[in-house]
């Protein structure tokens, strides 16, 4: 399985939360990452969207066709997105669009096996995979991929 975690891009800062739109720069910011993301794209790719207005922008720069996922918002926690994705022993490819601090708790959950306070920038996408390798499922990093460096 695929396991793709995109930070919204940079939003406004307002109230309510939920409402935040991106900004001229976060909405640059996902065109970048989505046009790096369509040439690079797994297959039978899902995307996964928190409902917050923010990371729908962030999404729809790529793609019309996402789910808005209620477990994924900014009040759930790391389990809620292991849940809805199936990680890791769903098939294909999941492509979860959401926030800070929970992408950077699974990126450290994933990568160390343990929930620490990592850092996701604005608009940054991480690209996991599982494989096993001697009876043992390990977990691979592909990719970390910023709109400031493409």
């Amino acid at each position: 399985m695929d396991l793709l975690l995109w930070r919204h891009a940079e939003a406004v800062d307002s109230i309510p939360d939920n409402l935040r739109e991106l900004t001229d720069r976060g909405h640059k910011q996902a065109r970048k990452v989505a046009k790096w993301l369509d040439e690079n794209r797994p297959k039978r790719l899902r995307v996964m969207v928190s409902p917050t207005m923010r990371t729908r922008q962030t999404a729809a720069a790529f793609t019309d066709d996402f789910e808005i996922i209620t477990a994924l918002s900014p009040m759930h926690g790391v389990s809620d997105i292991l849940a809805a994705t199936g990680w890791p022993e769903g098939r294909g490819a999941v492509l979860v669009v959401g926030h800070q601090p929970t992408l950077g708790r699974l990126a450290s959950l994933l990568l160390s096996g343990e929930e620490n306070y990592w850092s996701v920038k604005k608009g940054a996408l991480w690209w996991f995979t599982n494989r096993v390798r001697n009876d043992e499922t390990q977990t691979v990093l592909r990719t970390v991929v910023s709109p400031d460096l493409l």
